[in-house]
């Protein structure tokens, strides 16, 4: 199971630690031809307009979009979730649209840096701390998207089809169950791959 963890900016070697530790092939990915070697795909957390950017430059947009119209699953932390959404509030700036959720960014107020959160998750038998670092959250969830965590502020956790967001960063924390469920995604895409 190979997994590439965009390498443009942000938490990329925390993600490939926590994706081997979960018992992956991990590596960063910065260039066409790695992102069609790969069987999932990571975006982490940095600056999501900066992201955006760096992804026209780097030419890898029509890469990832057809990957993921093949059904190859991404999975976006943060700047990720606000990158792979269908909508942004109060800003245009690039966006894959995905997952058909509004984000609203830095939902948790600019002045506080990071909060941690004992969540409750669909499908997890107990509560996973997340980290939240100037976290955006979602709202107006599409109908094929599957809410699997949210605060009062809104979504921080979904799924639509083969793309997870986050709204946290399960990689600086210890808990790998995030990742797994990831790679679960991926295992079955494999699986499903091998049928066809």
């Amino acid at each position: 199971m190979k997994i590439g963890v965009l390498a443009l900016q942000g938490a990329v070697s925390e993600h490939i630690n926590m994706l081997k530790r979960a018992g992956a092939e991990a590596f960063p990915v910065r260039k066409r031809e790695e992102i069609e070697r790969i069987d999932g795909l990571v975006i982490p957390g940095g600056e999501s307009t900066t992201m955006g950017r760096l992804i026209k430059t780097f030419e890898l947009e029509d890469v990832i979009r057809r990957r993921h119209s093949e059904g190859m699953p991404i999975y976006g932390t943060c700047a990720g979730m606000i990158l792979l959404s269908s909508e942004i509030e109060g800003f245009d700036q690039f966006k894959f649209g995905f997952i058909h959720i509004t984000i609203v960014r830095n939902a948790f107020g600019r002045q506080v840096d990071s909060k941690e959160i004992d969540l409750s998750v669909k499908g997890f038998d107990k509560p996973f701390h997340a980290i939240f670092i100037r976290a955006p959250v979602g709202k107006n969830p599409g109908k094929g998207v599957e809410v699997l965590s949210e605060v009062p502020e809104g979504i921080v956790f979904a799924r639509e089809n083969n793309v997870l967001v986050s709204a946290f960063h399960p990689e600086l924390g210890n808990d790998l169950r995030v990742h797994q469920y990831f790679l679960d995604m991926v295992g079955k895409f494999l699986t499903n791959k091998e049928v066809l």
